[in-house]
């Protein structure tokens, strides 16, 4: 084979995205058109120097990175226990190059995607194709978020149109309301995982509705309930018509739950009375629940449900108080909406949140649902998010970890290459977190000079730097940091100890809120006494989440507790020598030992806690952690330069949170608690 069939051979499979070999590659193909696409291998390719392809190392490097792709498919599971798994999400975070996710939800199901294909499960995932992403973010003078949203090529991109064996698209038909809207499916091959992306831009299809899947949780309510039809109906049947037939369905939050009715129509048609046909889906279906905020679970109203299942109410062969039932919590009240969480907890088998705190919120959520159990036994469970090791640990921190501890992969499968961090010294682990932070500070100044954003940037390789990047949800709690403005000046303004912090995260278009959270920010870092210090980096995206993990020292979450479902973005920074500094909340209260990181205020309360004092408390908290606690640690140095206490702390940091917040053990944490456990049918939770 060829060094350029070979090369088009690996851009064709994400594999590349998690494998910093076949990267390189790329990059060195044509540097600067692999990065002005977002490191896409496609735009490398179609411009690629001549020279570069007939230089015989680098066809040998090609042949290499070829041979480890081409092992990589044909590897054995590593849990040949593993049911056939049918794996549905509104939305999947692969790569910068693909934006097709919004935040944590869809990075955490890009994660659980990838790590499937690296156990070799029998996994098929399903999706929505996103043409226009979720949103470019830029800024107008005032620091104001704008929105734009530039389109995908399927052809500059691994996406290939599912064709039968004529070579015409397979097309699958739903109904919004009478009306039928034909979808077919794009595929992406991530390792050893197909993942189809449904899409409704097909000719025949009403103008008004071929856009329906291009954008992600933008438009109304009508809207959002379409694109769910679409979702688990539309990508049930596509699966039918591609001859998969999971023995498992995982819902990955209630988005795609109306799958669960296109199995109960299957199941009626074929002739079950509808308690075996009830029973049957719950057998096969598993749900997580991500949202422990009321709002965030999906509702609609009783006449804008009826009219849009008109149609597959026909089908089912329901009446329309039948249907409703299944996502009320009380069957006879008429004017309670449908909610997607109860059919999703209705119609499954097993449900869990995605952290122990998570899933104790969820079992106080829902326990109205279940009247008659104790708090203890809503069935509801918890298996903790973890992240894909392979996607978020850096190139440089790859090859460190490679040099002191081996190679291969059990830096994702084993807790015991963790352990041997022990046997690294401190002056190379202190050299390891200033490489990492240096090449942060690099990238920061490459960057900010391209964004819309005016800011100064003046950041010290040296010091400390904080970090803070996710969606700017307004629980999340961005400014917290400057709630008292004259306290962050003092903490900014020590001379012989420097503080740095760097921002990036989206506000969904419509959160004003959200926006103006980054505004504050923006007109905070005009201060001068924050100027050159605080920094915002505009389009948050894959690229930038992963130098950010890499680099910042410390990592700060603050989010009002307990409204992190799991936080994962603070799981990444360990491997890398950086340490959290968060409220407990999400995965922090299970992660934390008092040794390999800090914990912001006091430990998780409910709800109803005053917003304000809590506010008020943790931003004192974190203030004093800062002043007596982080930044001495960091400072105090011995005769050798190095900060002994800080050391220590990073090494228990490496030690005790990569491995047990992977994305492998999560998985591994599916199969076994999840996947392959069964429990009779509840009968008592379901509608008569």
């Amino acid at each position: 084979m060829s060094t350029l069939l070979q090369l088009e051979t690996i851009a064709a499979n994400l594999w590349w995205s998690w494998n910093p070999d076949a990267q390189d590659l790329f990059y060195r193909l044509n540097a600067e058109a692999f990065r002005a696409a977002g490191n896409n291998p496609y735009a490398a390719l179609r411009s690629a120097d001549a020279t570069v392809l007939a230089d015989p190392d680098f066809a040998r490097d090609v042949e290499a990175v070829y041979a480890a792709f081409r092992r990589y498919l044909s590897a054995p599971s590593r849990r040949a226990d593993a049911p056939q798994i049918g794996y549905f999400c509104m939305e999947f975070g692969l790569h910068e190059s693909l934006p097709l996710y919004a935040g944590g939800l869809g990075v955490l199901a890009g994660d659980h995607t990838k790590a499937a294909s690296d156990l070799g499960l029998p996994f098929t995932a399903i999706g929505l194709f996103l043409k226009d992403g979720y949103f470019k973010q830029h800024f107008d003078e005032h620091g104001w978020q704008q929105a734009t949203y530039p389109s995908l090529d399927p052809d500059d991109h691994p996406f290939t149109l599912v064709t039968d064996a004529q070579g015409e698209a397979v097309t699958v038909t739903v109904h919004l309301g009478e009306q039928p809207l034909r979808l077919r499916a794009w595929r992406l091959d991530v390792g050893r995982v197909p993942l189809y992306l449904l899409d409704a831009d097909v000719d025949g299809n009403p103008a008004e509705l071929r856009s329906l899947t291009h954008k992600l949780y933008q438009g109304d309510r009508l809207m959002r309930l379409q694109q769910e039809i679409v979702l688990g109906i539309g990508g049930l049947r596509m699966l039918r018509a591609l001859g998969v037939e999971p023995e498992v369905y995982h819902l990955n939050e209630g988005h795609c739950a109306f799958l669960m009715f296109e199995l109960l129509r299957e199941r009626l048609a074929a002739g079950d009375h509808r308690a075996e046909a009830e029973a049957w889906v719950q057998r096969h279906c598993v749900f997580t629940t991500h949202t422990p905020v009321a709002a965030g679970h999906d509702r609609f109203v009783p006449a804008l449900f009826t009219d849009q299942m008109a149609g597959f109410r026909e089908q089912i062969g329901l009446t329309e108080q039948q249907l409703l039932a299944y996502g009320r919590i009380d069957p006879n009240d008429r004017g309670e909406s449908f909610t997607m969480t109860v059919l999703g907890l209705k119609l499954s088998r097993k449900a869990n949140g995605v952290s122990a705190l998570n899933g104790e919120v969820a079992r106080r959520q829902w326990h109205h649902l279940y009247p008659d159990r104790p708090l203890d036994e809503v069935p509801i469970d918890h298996v903790t998010n973890g992240t894909h090791l392979p996607t978020w640990t850096a190139p440089a921190a790859r090859a460190f970890l490679k040099n002191h501890l081996g190679n291969g992969d059990a830096f994702v499968f084993e807790q015991d290459f963790w352990n041997a961090i022990d046997n690294i010294t401190d002056e190379d682990l202190w050299a390891y977190r200033c490489l990492l932070r240096r090449r942060l500070i690099d990238f920061i100044r490459e960057r900010a000079p391209q964004q819309s954003l005016a800011q100064d940037v003046a950041l010290d390789p040296d010091a400390l730097t904080i970090g803070f990047a996710r969606r700017f949800a307004t629980y999340k709690r961005a400014t917290l940091l400057f709630q008292d403005l004259e306290r962050a000046r003092r903490l900014f303004g020590h001379l012989d100890r420097p503080v740095q912090v760097v921002f990036a995260g989206k506000a969904h278009p419509a959160d004003n809120g959200g926006k103006r959270f980054i505004q504050l920010i923006y007109e905070t870092a005009k201060d001068a006494a924050f100027r050159g210090k605080v920094i915002f980096l505009e389009n948050y995206n894959m690229e930038i989440g992963r130098m950010l993990v890499s680099g910042c020292d410390v990592w700060l979450n603050n989010p009002r507790r307990p409204l992190e479902a799991s936080g994962t973005s603070g799981q990444k920074v360990a491997a890398h020598g950086g340490m959290n500094l968060s409220v407990l909340d999400g995965w922090w209260p299970e992660g934390y030992d008092g040794r390999n990181g800090w914990a912001i205020g006091h430990a998780p309360t409910g709800l109803h806690e005053d917003p304000a004092t809590q506010d008020h408390d943790d931003a004192l908290a974190l203030y004093d952690l800062l002043e007596q606690d982080v930044l001495p640690a960091f400072y105090n140095r011995d005769a050798d330069g190095l900060p002994r206490g800080w050391i220590d702390r990073m090494r228990r940091a490496m030690k005790t949170l990569p491995y047990p917040f992977s994305a492998g053990r999560m998985v591994i944490d599916y199969v076994e608690q999840i996947y392959r456990a069964t429990h009779p049918a509840r009968r008592e939770d379901l509608a008569a």
